[in-house]
């Protein structure tokens, strides 16, 4: 995985409270191999609007998603984790997420950032009113800064580390070898 210390990127405002993993890529795509890339299935059905805004040029770039509350919920699919990367997406602002995305997305070197409800809302108003607008991330000092506005946030201590390290869990396992080997010919 990618390490992930600081972002600075162009934002994506998805102002809808309960976004699910099928709206993110809808579930007639999950039977395909990861190889085929899942960003061209991002959004998918919702992108049949055009004022969708990942389809405005300002927003095509975008590295960051600013949801509503309760984004990603629904089902278990690890596919909306894939979908949002391949895309380009590496982090997440919302006031709340799906549990089982939130512990997908930490797993794949994902950064879902909770933050609260009125700080989302000024930055997607933010961003609405000034499109191709960038927000920085900045995960070793746990904070996000948007329009001149800097917030804290919060985030486990064994998640952030990977994050940092650009670790999976079995990356995380395979560092720790050395102890793992000291462990068993002590107790072994």
């Amino acid at each position: 995985m990618e390490p992930f210390r600081r972002l600075e990127a162009v934002a994506l405002p998805l102002a809808r409270a309960n976004v699910d993993t099928d709206q993110i890529v809808p579930a007639r795509f999950l039977k395909k191999p990861r190889a085929v890339g899942f960003g061209q299935f991002l959004f998918h059905d919702l992108r049949a609007d055009a004022a969708f805004a990942l389809d405005q040029a300002a927003y095509r770039g975008a590295r960051i998603v600013v949801a509503g509350r309760n984004f990603a919920c629904g089902s278990s699919r690890e596919h909306a984790v894939w979908a949002l990367q391949d895309y380009g997406f590496r982090a997440a602002i919302a006031p709340s997420f799906g549990d089982i995305f939130h512990s997908n997305a930490l797993k794949n070197g994902f950064l879902p950032v909770v933050l609260p409800e009125a700080a989302v809302a000024a930055m997607q108003e933010a961003l609405l009113a000034a499109p191709g607008m960038t927000i920085a991330i900045d995960l070793e000092q746990q904070c996000v800064v948007a329009a001149g506005k800097s917030c804290r946030f919060e985030i486990a201590p064994f998640p952030r580390h990977c994050l940092l390290e650009g670790l999976d869990e079995l990356g995380y396992t395979l560092s720790q070898t050395a102890h793992i080997e000291a462990f068993e010919e002590r107790f072994g």
